[in-house]
């Protein structure tokens, strides 16, 4: 029987949760790195056993962590042991900084001054789809790096910056590349969304990237209809289908069907349109799942009911999914990353919040329980289907 191991980053630090295909007892590994910020776990699909993880800390800064047994020991890729720990035991990380290329550059915030880059956190790591070494890394401040030796080193791709616009600004959270999607049926094609920038694309393995973001309409920037500028929250795709896409803005829900060309809004008949998440089942291209949040400044869910809705039509019509889940007094966040879909028949759809619940459907949504309570506060949620 299949198993499934699900990977959970939070505010102070990592957990791995276990279960059988079934998916209704787990099993609770954690916690990993106490005390760190987790903003990503994610395993290699090429060696389900290595798992990257970004662990930081604004006192100790950057580090990346891996794992070669599926998460029982980690190691700083390239360390000697006498470099691994810092004050408290916290690891130094020294041999896995990201550097950006040459000079250190600029870009311009809305008034037209000069802000240099600065390097500050990992927000995402994608582990290439064949590949086990070779892994890429979206950070803050908006930049993209690749890794081939398993994080010793990593290279900036430095062509994202000739893409920069004078509307690129931080979000909220940063301005962070947060969202990096590989093609699988074309190992050129990348795609990633940055807060606040938009979403782009490369067809060169990352040497030149395009802003892919017409149709977008944004009423925060001076040009709605502007070519960069838009704050898009997260980006989802069905392998079986990479060029439709499926994107969370900062509000409006949006679909592309030519590999984000142009895109169209399928908001629907949502109760709002604004959130953070947005994911595909494993097995039905047209059938897509997100969690709405009540405002850019009301970052709860509405009425106090936390609710997964599902479209079957890939946009448009959507139905509330509430069996299990908390339907009154509930305030909590789903945050971008805080999603995954494995791939079993029934597929399961996973998600945690911002008040460290993490909630598992094996049946596609039609029903939910919590896998785990209490945790810290969710940035991150991965599932791996293992054999």
């Amino acid at each position: 029987m299949s198993k499934i191991r699900v990977l959970v980053g939070t505010k102070k630090g990592a957990f791995i949760l276990t279960s059988d295909g079934k998916r209704k007892d787990w099993k609770v590994s954690g916690l990993h790195f106490a005390g760190w910020e987790m903003y990503h776990l994610k395993g290699s699909p090429a060696e389900p056993n290595r798992i990257y993880a970004s662990q930081t800390s604004g006192w100790f800064g950057q580090v990346i962590q891996r794992s070669n047994d599926g998460g029982k020991t980690w190691e700083t890729p390239g360390s000697r042991p006498e470099e691994l720990a810092g004050p408290d035991g916290a690891p130094k990380g020294e041999s896995n900084k990201f550097v950006y290329e040459g000079k250190v550059g600029t870009h311009k915030w809305y008034d037209g001054t000069q802000h240099p880059w600065e390097f500050k956190r990992v927000w995402h790591l994608e582990p290439s789809l064949t590949d086990p070494d070779t892994v890429y890394a979206g950070v803050e401040d908006a930049a993209i790096f690749k890794t081939t030796d398993g994080g010793k080193t990593w290279k900036e791709l430095s062509g994202l910056r000739s893409a920069k616009g004078h509307l690129w600004q931080p979000g909220a959270g940063g301005m962070a590349v947060h969202t990096i999607l590989l093609d699988p049926k074309n190992a050129n094609r990348i795609f990633i969304a940055i807060s606040a920038a938009g979403a782009f694309r490369t067809d060169d393995g990352g040497k030149t990237w395009k802003p892919i973001n017409r149709g977008l309409k944004s009423q925060y920037i001076p040009d709605p209809n502007a070519e960069i500028g838009h704050c898009v929250h997260h980006i989802a795709m069905s392998p079986k289908r990479p060029g439709v896409l499926f994107m969370q803005k900062h509000w409006d829900v949006m679909r592309s069907d030519d590999a984000g060309d142009n895109w169209k809004e399928v908001s629907g008949n949502l109760p709002t349109d604004f959130g953070f998440v947005i994911d595909v089942h494993a097995h039905e291209p047209e059938t897509i799942y997100v969690v709405p949040i009540k405002s850019d400044s009301e970052h709860f869910v509405p009425d106090g009911k936390l609710r997964v809705f599902r479209s079957r039509t890939g946009g448009n019509e959507w139905e509330a999914l509430t069996k299990g889940l908390p339907q009154k007094d509930c305030y909590v966040n789903v945050l971008r990353d805080a999603m995954a879909v494995d791939s079993l028949d029934k597929c399961g759809i996973y998600f945690g919040t911002s008040g460290g619940q993490v909630y598992a459907s094996a049946d596609a949504g039609d029903s939910w329980a919590p896998i785990v309570r209490d945790l810290p506060a969710v940035l991150s949620v991965e599932v791996q289907t293992l054999a």
